[in-house]
């Protein structure tokens, strides 16, 4: 692994199952900023006083899933396989699972829980393919646990340097 980079899509993994050929340059891990909330006094004019935490910052993953077999658009679209078929579904669906975004830098993202919404897009043209944009939703898992996590050591990739902090 390159020493303090994350880059490339490896594989992702949703719930047990890979998800197959991601369009180039599609993937974005969709990051957003914390929230907080300002508390200004009267007395002190120019700044708050107080900053009180709403939201802790995230990631949100998007990419579009070009690889389009039928296990494939199942996996994050839903619905039933009958035979050589996909079935949309009929119903509203919720699917929820674990998600393993290995990187080609070796790092490893491991979201504990999140949420896996999907439409079909993309042009039927010679130029482009059909796609799907899978958007990922970091929830609290279960166990009220971290999130997510980045593993720089999982893919065998060697570990990096830890950084030392100085006692006193």
């Amino acid at each position: 692994m390159d020493k303090n980079f994350i880059y490339g899509i490896g594989k992702v993994t949703i719930g047990e199952s890979e998800v197959g050929y991601i369009e180039k340059d599609s993937f974005d891990l969709g990051g957003t900023a914390g929230e907080t909330v300002d508390i200004n006094a009267e007395q002190v004019p120019g700044a708050p006083v107080l900053q009180l935490v709403q939201k802790n910052g995230t990631i949100a993953p998007t990419f579009n899933l070009i690889q389009l077999n039928l296990d494939n658009i199942k996996n994050v679209l839903g619905g039933k396989i009958e035979g050589k078929k996909w079935l949309a579904p009929s119903e509203l669906i919720n699917i929820q699972d674990k998600v393993k975004i290995e990187t080609v830098s070796g790092a490893v993202i491991d979201i504990k829980k999140a949420s896996v919404t999907a439409n079909l897009t993309g042009k039927l043209a010679l130029t482009e393919t059909a796609k799907i944009g899978v958007t990922l939703k970091v929830l609290i898992p279960d166990d009220k646990s971290n999130p997510f996590s980045i593993d720089f050591t999982e893919n065998g990739s060697g570990s990096q340097e830890e950084s030392v902090v100085p006692e006193g």
